[in-house]
């Protein structure tokens, strides 16, 4: 009778310790996933300055950007550098319509296009993956640093992207973009203002509607 119950109790401490044990196991693969970063959601609305580099076809611009998430449009204009022999422009994107205003600010004649290419935000798409988080400047020193967040994945053609945004607030940093037909272009930004001062810098310029 006692050797009994010494043998259900042994049994009854193994199966104590064998549940803590997966309950440990199930609690650490919950923390674990938990700890992955997922796509967040940038700021659907905002303006700032950008530059943007494409050295497959040796082409650079740095200028001032409208950006507008929710009606899939946006605007750059280029900042003239004085003394500079080449061409600047100002161009409106609006591909709820379909349709490219390109203005050169030199001579001021405008070239109007249709948008063919779908439009992809500048932000972190639903489907990308976590790549990894970094600080960005002097870590250990307060005031010094920004946390940031790298996503990259695929889109439906086989184009691939990278982008780095602010954690937690997903304000976009950099973003990578690549196919065989574009080759790769990377777009930084900063100076960020969340809004739009003006809305009417998404109508078409006068040269543009003559």
């Amino acid at each position: 009778r006692v050797h009994g119950d010494c043998v259900s109790s042994v049994v009854l401490a193994v199966v104590v310790i064998m549940l803590s044990l997966v309950a440990a196991v199930v609690i650490l693969a919950l923390g674990c996933s938990a700890q992955t970063p997922t796509p967040c959601k940038s700021p659907a609305q905002w303006e700032g300055r950008i530059i943007q580099m494409d050295k497959t076809k040796e082409f650079g611009l740095y200028g001032k950007i409208t950006y507008d998430e929710s009606n899939e449009r946006f605007r750059i204009i280029e900042e003239m550098e004085q003394g500079k022999d080449k061409e600047y422009y100002d161009t409106l994107y609006l591909h709820n319509i379909n349709r490219q205003y390109t203005l050169n600010l030199k001579t001021r004649k405008c070239n109007v296009t249709s948008l063919t290419r779908p439009f992809r935000g500048f932000g972190v798409p639903p489907f990308a993956k976590f790549v990894f988080e970094a600080e960005v400047g002097a870590a250990g020193i307060p005031g010094e640093t920004v946390t940031v967040q790298t996503f990259d994945g695929e889109f439906r053609d086989g184009a691939r992207f990278i982008s780095t945004v602010t954690f937690p607030d997903c304000v976009p940093v950099n973003f990578g973009f690549f196919s065989n037909e574009t080759g790769f272009a990377t777009s930084d930004f900063f100076d960020l203002n969340i809004g739009i001062s003006d809305p009417s810098v998404f109508i078409p310029p006068r040269e543009c509607t003559m």
